[in-house]
């Protein structure tokens, strides 16, 4: 196919009124379905034994019965003092001179170092000890072992290490007395272990999240990290603060399951610290009160002579965290949030709790639930405005404004999905015009605080979500180019989610699919313990990592299309640019870096104009391309989307570029 043509000329001298900020190419965290399970490091689930036996009868859900005796029996008991879920018995008979235990199938990696190993036990007290070891259920090589000796008849927390040999996505823990064991006298007091924690973690763990999922972050520099979702607004941070097996098991509302008590404020603080971005937290305003999140803002950036900073300092951190971004309010429009409520409540409600926040730590920055339906901010601001800082708006680009399904051609389908930054000026526009209306508006900033391209309805999915492919990479590119041009007024930016979870997640772990209703859906590769990033993943890592400061001018003249609705009363987008480009100055105005996103989905010959930056020399190209827009990356083919980069000479102020069909772009050059 013939390429086409296009050109864009830069103008450096005219400088754009707002400034860049690293906040807008932030990252999102959400207890919902697989996140947590994917980003944590543990590979043990129902490890305090919370779920009920469902699968067998005495057996907490994810284990499984791990004996060669006919006497065996299991039961659940109530959890040990101040502990959570239930206690694990096992119970078995001396005359069967067997083997009894709990076992639960794991992958594992290798760790010459060793798993550390946690047990809370206790047992009748002629047995002294337990076997633990990983196996692989294929071919029974035994990768680690270690024994616990159990030196009291009362509940006592144990540690131990095992090492593991080599990787294995098909190994089993298991937890048992051996039939070597020295054996008792029948009688109504013997053959009694009760378990009621167990957890094994990684050596390498970065605190308590997986070192690869650690390591892909941090290249994301993403600037800030947002702690929210509809969980939040049911949820109540004391309960996953403190000693975590003191800490209860609390149903996810929003979600189903268990919401991870592993991941509380302290873990989240530590993880936010080891990727040196800001945290944002949401507090819940749904089941919460203001007190309770006055509190909160307490426990974080108290001295530890308040009474939240003292507890705070009790767990182990004495130096407040200094939380300055906070946010109230997740999707509080929406009838699926606890807490859903009109607008004119929702702003009463907002008020009182930005002032009972405030009193806590009057520096704090507040962010308000907006939406994109003006009404709702009219009636926020009309009563808080004085009381915010930022309005968030969250923005989802799909099929469903289209009336569009699987039986849509591709090809209409992808121009629907690139219009992403059609839809988001829209949006921004009208927020811009509602905050230039008041005074008392002018102080305020807009933080989009979830988006990304949503496809199909979640429950019909077959295969990999499509927001893994290529096309959702261009989609999501060209809104990043929009949020650049408006960053005089937008500030703050989360793509929805980091790890996992609903829509497929920034980075992926294993071959799992996160189904918004019926949760999580086990693929068949077989690499459980692969972690990758999505073509998105890979926009987002190019665009946090550039030295940008200002927008500067550009002008582009291209091909264009028109998204084609089959509804009538469907919104008609027609004459849209092939090319979505904007262009960006360092704070020191000596390197420029044109972001250029191909729309088309046939290749273009790109000639820029420099205008008086550079005359010539060699401009550094990185491209994210692929051979198909629904190229995506998979846990067998985790690389068939990436970032290449590539130098290009040019003279007389003249870059030519070639632009691969439906691909992203960034061009830097440096004087």
């Amino acid at each position: 196919m013939a390429s086409s043509k296009a050109k864009v000329q830069v103008q450096t001298e005219q400088v754009g009124k707002g400034k860049i900020h690293p906040y807008l190419f932030g990252h999102f965290v959400e207890d919902i379905r697989d996140h947590m399970s994917a980003m944590l490091a543990y590979p043990l689930a129902d490890m305090d034994f919370e779920s009920m036996d469902n699968a067998y009868r005495g057996l907490s859900g994810s284990w499984r019965p791990y004996t060669n005796g006919k006497s065996t029996t299991y039961a659940l008991e109530p959890a040990a003092a101040r502990h959570s879920g239930h206690s694990q018995l096992v119970r078995m008979a001396s005359d069967d001179e067997a083997y009894a235990g709990i076992s639960q199938t794991i992958a594992v990696k290798q760790d010459r170092i060793g798993y550390d190993l946690q047990v809370y036990a206790r047992a009748s007290i002629e047995i002294k000890y337990v076997i633990a070891e990983i196996v692989d259920r294929m071919s029974k090589e035994v990768l680690g072992f270690t024994r616990i000796d159990l030196v009291s008849h009362n509940w006592k927390q144990y540690e131990s290490s095992l090492v593991v040999q080599r990787d294995c996505e098909e190994a089993e823990f298991r937890i048992y007395v051996p039939s070597e064991h020295e054996r008792w006298l029948d009688h109504v007091s013997t053959g009694m272990l009760w378990l009621d924690h167990i957890s094994l973690l990684p050596s390498d763990s970065a605190g308590n999240v997986r070192k690869e999922v650690m390591d892909m972050t941090k290249d994301l520099n993403a600037g800030m990290m947002r702690l929210a979702g509809n969980y939040i607004s049911a949820y109540h941070w004391r309960q996953a603060i403190g000693p975590v097996l003191e800490r209860p098991c609390i149903i996810n509302e929003a979600w189903g399951g268990w919401t991870s008590k592993y991941f509380g404020t302290d873990e989240y603080i530590r993880f936010c610290r080891e990727l040196q971005v800001e945290p944002l937290i949401c507090v819940n305003d749904g089941s919460g009160t203001p007190e309770e999140a006055a509190e909160w803002v307490e426990y974080c950036n108290g001295d530890a002579n308040t009474p939240m900073g003292r507890l705070r300092a009790a767990n182990g951190h004495v130096e407040p965290y200094n939380v300055k971004y906070w946010e109230i309010g997740n999707e509080v429009w929406g009838p699926w949030q606890v807490g859903h409520c009109s607008a004119e409540q929702f702003a009463e409600r907002c008020a009182r709790f930005a002032q009972s926040m405030k009193r806590t730590d009057p520096g704090i920055v507040l962010l308000a639930c907006g939406d994109t339906r003006m009404e709702w901010n009219e009636a926020l601001l009309e009563r808080a405005a004085e009381h915010i800082d930022y309005v968030t708006l969250h923005l989802y680009h799909g099929y469903a404004r289209f009336g569009m399904n699987r039986q849509t051609p591709k090809e209409e389908r992808f121009k629907a999905i690139v219009s992403y930054p059609e839809w988001t000026r829209k949006s921004i526009g009208q927020l811009r015009e509602l905050f230039g209306s008041s005074e008392r508006y002018a102080h305020l900033k807009l933080a989009v605080t979830e988006y990304n391209t949503m496809y199909f309805p979640n429950t019909i999915r077959k295969g990999l979500p499509n927001e893994h492919t290529l096309e959702a990479a261009v989609a999501n590119a060209a809104n990043l180019n929009e949020f650049i041009r408006n960053c005089d007024l937008l500030e703050i930016g989360s793509f929805s989610d980091l790890v996992n979870g609903w829509l497929g997640g920034c980075i992926r772990v294993g071959d799992f699919l996160a189904d918004q209703f019926r949760g999580k859906v086990p693929g068949g590769s077989g690499s459980s313990l692969t972690v990758y990033g999505t073509p998105s993943y890979h926009v987002m890592k190019l665009y946090a990592n550039k030295d940008l400061s200002y927008v500067v001018e550009s002008h582009t003249e291209c091909g264009s299309f028109s998204v084609n609705s089959p509804m009538p009363n469907a919104p008609q987008l027609n004459d849209l640019p092939n090319l979505d480009v904007v262009a960006c100055l360092n704070a020191d105005g000596n390197t420029l870096t044109l972001f250029i996103v191909n729309r088309s989905l046939e290749a273009t010959e790109i000639e820029i104009h420099l205008g008086g930056f550079a005359v010539s020399g060699t401009a550094r190209l990185q491209e994210i391309t692929a051979d198909h827009f629904e190229c995506i990356n998979s846990t067998n083919h985790p690389n068939n989307v990436g970032c290449e980069t590539r130098m290009v000479s040019f003279s007389d102020s003249h870059v030519t570029c070639h632009l691969q069909a439906s691909s992203i772009y960034a061009l830097e050059i440096t004087r």
